[in-house]
């Protein structure tokens, strides 16, 4: 697995699949890019795919120090042009939303197309703030934790379709790790406003009607920020790769193929 060092971080990451573009995908809050597993058959027919492991994942090396979203950012950057693979597609979900914008605005020219799924811009939606500020406060009881991000996570719906077993399984997933705080309080601490007019590359911007973790209205402030960026909503829980993946992998794959406009 190839890793690549940037500044005092050790970052590894995955390269999947053997098609002619790239396509860099940026997990969110939590382990790291195993998020993203129940989706590569869907983009590596067409895609060379690149599965980073950030710092704050289980895999990442660093000193532990507090986060930053230029940190994760360049880490992106890194590994874009360790693999020598650019430019390439980048998509992120919710924090990975966050950081591939980021990214996609310190390094214009090594991004063909962004898609910032469940992201925002800043914590100062007052329920995302709250939301962030009491999970963190569950870390002393690991199990209560797990369950209050499930709960937060997805929909009533979709709790109720996949069945206690898969409820409960999905409640002992997320953990407090010390990676996993440091995320959270990045997720607090993170503001991308001064980056997203440096922004580029054609965007989507996906939102989640019934994201109890990052309010919708988060997305639709991200899309009026980016200048002539595209929009599309799913009636979902935050986790909408998991509730509805086929719709949002065809969403994302029919983006990411609209040819260029004519000069």
């Amino acid at each position: 697995m190839p890793v690549v060092t940037v500044d005092t971080a050790r970052i590894s990451y995955r390269v999947v699949g053997e098609g002619p573009e790239t396509l860099v995908l940026v997990h969110g809050t939590g382990p790291g890019s195993g998020m993203w597993d129940h989706l590569l058959a869907s983009f590596t027919d067409r895609y060379t795919v690149l599965l980073p492991d950030l710092s704050g994942s289980e895999t990442a090396e660093d000193d532990g120090a507090r986060l930053t979203v230029e940190t994760l950012a360049a880490q992106v950057n890194a590994v874009i042009e360790d693999a020598g693979r650019g430019p390439v597609h980048l998509v992120g979900f919710s924090l990975g939303a966050v950081v591939a914008t980021a990214a996609a605005a310190r390094r214009p020219e090594q991004v063909r197309r962004l898609v910032a799924a469940a992201g925002w811009i800043n914590a100062e939606d007052e329920y995302l703030r709250n939301m962030m500020t009491v999970w963190a406060a569950l870390a002393g009881d690991p199990a209560t934790f797990g369950r209050y991000a499930t709960l937060t996570a997805f929909s009533g719906g979709f709790l109720n379709r996949i069945g206690r077993e898969a409820v409960e399984a999905n409640a002992a997933f997320m953990r407090p790790t010390p990676g996993t705080l440091r995320h959270i309080a990045l997720d607090l601490d993170l503001d991308i406003t001064a980056l997203l007019p440096r922004v580029q590359a054609p965007t989507l911007v996906i939102g989640c009607t019934q994201d109890a973790t990052v309010p919708v209205a988060n997305a639709r402030r991200l899309h009026a920020a980016i200048a002539d960026s595209e929009y599309a909503e799913f009636d979902t829980g935050h986790v909408v790769l998991f509730e509805q993946p086929e719709a949002f992998t065809t969403a994302v794959l029919d983006f990411l193929t609209v040819a260029p406009a004519a000069a």
